[in-house]
């Protein structure tokens, strides 16, 4: 039985004591982590074609090798103390399901989902709701020269205060925003060389890049096994790991790579534009995020690039058909909004009773 015992004097209160009763056991402690899947640092993988949903000769298996990586990672929590593990996708293969298969996933996990279309990075970021952050099968940041190396799609690369950034430190970051730390995540070792900015998570290097499409991997027994054991450490140890914080004004910055391209915004008045890089100032880092990925769809209508690859490769007389036809169809377009017979479609809305898993 819980006792308070208030001792007082004639100027006023004391001071105040709360025991327990003899025997009574010490309230259980909270340990809540959320863990970030991705698919491209998975252990056992060595083709990219595992993480791509439209690869239904290889999507399978790499389905596979996710879930294997999850279910170790989660094992490990539990054996360090977690209370709670939810899994989120991070990933967005194409598949309009998630990646994770959910009747072979560890049932004392529970997925994230919602009836609406989510951002996975940052709309989940709220205080009290989880105690430490995990990262599984993630990749390292864009001209690492790692397995399918690249920072939230192909061809660009995201900079925070001057320096370039991972995905894993974008969590780290968004989640910085309410003290939670990141501690613990696995992928390759170029991955493992651009998170020496975070010294004090757990890291399992899954495999060794040999090219942007191509590695090593390492015994996966060896991998799962490591797995479990870092996850124990990282939830045994989660008070030594720091929340990433930043202050504001945030410098941020968008460099686009091929197939990406910033160069259509060079010459705009306004525009901090150099190099195909466009930097900016916010005024904390959800502003930052929010105009950085408002920039990659900018930098992404450079894609179509690869559809007039594709038309010259089938010959002069074909590449110059499909181009008539586009500009048959681009000026009709126009005629059609000019003469009242067109308008946009409504936005798309959320199909009732669907439900969103986060990168779907």
């Amino acid at each position: 039985m819980r006792t308070a015992v208030l001792l007082t004097s004639g100027v006023g209160l004391m001071a105040a004591i709360l025991s327990f009763g003899a025997g009574s056991p010490p309230p259980p402690q909270r340990v809540r982590v959320l863990v970030y899947h991705d698919m491209e640092g998975l252990a056992g993988q060595s083709d990219p074609a595992t993480f791509r949903f439209n690869h239904q000769d290889a999507y399978p298996t790499g389905r596979k090798y996710l879930i294997d990586d999850l279910n170790a990672v989660i094992g490990g929590l539990f054996d360090g103390g977690a209370t709670e593990v939810h899994v989120v996708d991070a990933h967005g293969s194409g598949n309009p399901d998630p990646d994770v298969v959910t009747a072979d996933l560890d049932p004392r996990a529970k997925q994230v989902f919602r009836d609406r279309p989510f951002r996975q990075y940052v709309d989940l970021v709220a205080p009290d709701v989880y105690d430490a952050v995990v990262a599984v099968g993630m990749h390292a940041k864009t001209g690492s020269r790692g397995f399918a190396s690249h920072t939230y799609t192909l061809g660009i690369e995201f900079q925070i205060n001057g320096k370039t950034i991972t995905e894993s430190e974008l969590v780290g970051f968004s989640w910085g925003r309410v003290g939670v730390p990141v501690i613990m995540v696995t992928g390759d070792d170029r991955l493992q060389r651009d998170l020496v900015t975070m010294p004090w998570i757990q890291y399992v290097v899954t495999k060794q890049a040999t090219a942007a499409d191509s590695a090593i991997p390492r015994p996966v027994a060896t991998v799962h096994a490591e797995m479990r054991a870092a996850a124990r450490r990282a939830v045994a140890e989660r008070n030594r790991a720091k929340p990433m914080t930043l202050r504001g004004p945030i410098e941020a910055g968008l460099k686009a790579y091929a197939p990406a391209s910033l160069a259509i915004l060079e010459g705009v008045p306004g525009i901090n534009y150099r190099d195909n890089t466009v930097t900016f100032s916010a005024p904390d880092f959800g502003a930052a995020y929010d105009g950085l990925v408002a920039l990659i769809n900018v930098a992404r209508q450079s894609y179509s690039d690869i559809y007039r690859e594709m038309f010259a490769a089938r010959g002069e007389a074909e590449a110059q058909r499909m181009s008539r036809e586009f500009s048959d169809r681009l000026f009709q377009r126009w005629l059609d909004v000019e003469s009242g017979r067109w308008s946009p479609p409504p936005p798309t809305r959320p199909a009732a009773g669907r439900r969103y898993h986060g990168a779907n």
